[in-house]
């Protein structure tokens, strides 16, 4: 390799780790404050309400605005749309740390989930234009995607230390994050050659993206409602209708639309629909998982949330194994055969959690939850590579705001299923009658995960293995 050529890789790669420092701060960011809610709480004296709300309001702006997101990265430029709403990111959760009553943490929630929906399209956008189909991107998505989900494991014990010293760290040190990230990305984040966003135009589709942000607020706010399946039942039914209705609209404006929002080509893809909601699925699983795990630990068993954090920390083995062994599994063996095991790898890990009992010692849960660590190295990386594969690079960041969009609303999902299925399931305030109620609420993640078995299953019989390509393929870079 020539010292250009080495040059042009180091820079390829420096812009990769900015863009995953990126990705991690969102993840981490969510993670922290879900240790920190108890003692955000009893400072500032929230409701149970607003303590939900707080968390809610985020999955909100980040579920809504997430196709709006992508679509805009598309127009403006990746690293314009990207650097800007890092901005934002950085602001508003320096507002969340100085928040003095509960409106003050939704606002600043809200803001930083939008922030975040624009980012997340863009910062894959700009991962997959820099790095050529083939070794190359396959690698740099592996790393992407392990740091992705680390993110939301070490923030577990991160947020556990921070806490620990004052909840309003869990809103400065992402200010520090981003801020060091920011300082890095203006001059290391270039937007991607010319020639991989010709023959984007056209203005915004306002109409489009009204009803679609309005239909994904409703959809996921009535998910959120979930939880309380007995309260006020009219108005989740009214939220959900009117979601779904203003889906069925925003159907109807892109057929008709000079300059759609999203080309609605872009979902006669088998595989791209089949990708969406394998995502959906595994992390509404996830989710609800470990939300299960914290109410188990500390609740039940009475463990500190430090304790906790270190507990699920074994999850974190996903950030070494995505970008080692997960790209060369994928070259070797095809991105849906390495999927479909991760999933399998995945269902056997909670139903193994199902037996779970007051007394089960560590040594028991830890070998199970370095299981659904390795199905974590072996999911969520082929699932990011997979969510832009095949479509058009005008069009990736639209397809990364699917992605994330499906992530988002399966994780609202996955928490309120669960929430749902335990509460129906007490039958009483004992710590027996509250186990039996997590153990029949563990059949949630999976049921969900075996569901995502048969849909990635399905693309077996469409998707032929993939051959591997040559180890030797170039970065490509804007320089």
């Amino acid at each position: 390799m020539s010292t250009s050529a080495a040059r042009m890789d180091g820079r390829a790669w420096a812009q990769l780790l900015v863009l995953c420092g990126a990705v991690f701060l969102e993840g981490i960011d969510v993670a922290m404050l879900n240790i920190a809610l108890p003692s955000i709480r009893a400072d500032l004296g929230l409701s149970t309400g607003m303590l939900s709300g707080v968390i809610s309001a985020y999955v909100l702006g980040y579920g809504g605005f997430m196709l709006l997101g992508g679509r805009t990265a598309d127009l403006l430029g990746h690293r314009r749309v990207f650097l800007f709403w890092l901005v934002v990111f950085l602001l508003f959760s320096g507002l969340g740390g100085f928040a003095t009553n509960g409106w003050m943490l939704l606002a600043a929630r809200f803001v930083t989930g939008v922030a975040s929906a624009f980012m997340a399209p863009a910062g894959l956008a700009l991962v997959t234009a820099m790095f050529p189909a083939g070794p190359a991107r396959t690698k740099a998505l592996g790393v992407y995607a392990g740091i992705a989900s680390g993110g939301f494991v070490l923030g577990l014990v991160a947020g556990g230390l921070l806490t620990s010293i004052g909840w309003r760290w869990v809103f400065f040190a992402p200010v520090i994050m981003a801020a060091l990230l920011l300082a890095a990305a203006v001059p290391l984040v270039k937007e991607p050659e010319p020639g991989a966003r010709r023959g984007v135009s056209g203005g915004f589709d306002l109409l489009g993206a009204f009803s679609i942000t309005g239909a994904m607020m409703l959809l996921v706010y009535g998910v959120v409602r979930l939880e309380r399946p007995g309260h006020d039942v009219a108005l989740t039914v009214a939220v959900l209708a009117g979601g779904a209705a203003l889906l069925a609209a925003f159907v109807a404006i892109e057929h008709r639309a000079a300059h759609p929002l999203v080309r609605l080509g872009i979902l006669r893809s088998g595989a791209l629909v089949r990708t969406n909601l394998s995502a959906m699925l595994f992390l509404g699983a996830f989710a609800g998982f470990q939300f299960l795990m914290t109410l188990y630990l500390q609740e039940l068993r009475g463990w500190t949330t430090w304790q906790t954090g270190l507990a699920m920390l074994v999850v974190g083995i996903d950030v070494v194994l995505a970008p080692t062994l997960t790209p060369r599994l994928v070259n070797r063996f095809g991105n849906v055969r390495v999927l479909l095991g991760g999933l399998v790898m995945a269902a056997a890990a909670y139903a193994l959690f199902l037996p779970v009992g007051l007394d089960w010692a560590y040594t028991v849960m830890f070998p199970i939850i370095g299981l659904l660590g390795l199905s974590f190295a072996l999911v969520y990386g082929p699932l990011t590579m997979a969510a832009t594969e095949g479509v058009d690079e005008r069009e990736h960041g639209v397809a990364g705001g699917l992605f994330y969009t499906a992530i988002q609303f399966g994780m609202a999902l996955g928490l309120s299923a669960v929430t749902a299925v335990k509460v129906a399931a007490l039958s009483g305030g004992s710590r027996e009658a509250g186990l039996d109620a997590l153990r029949i609420a563990l059949t949630v993640p999976v049921a969900a995960v075996l569901a995502a078995v048969l849909i990635t299953a399905l693309g077996l019989r469409t998707s032929p293995r993939r051959p591997a390509e040559p180890a030797h393929d170039p970065v490509k870079t804007a320089v």
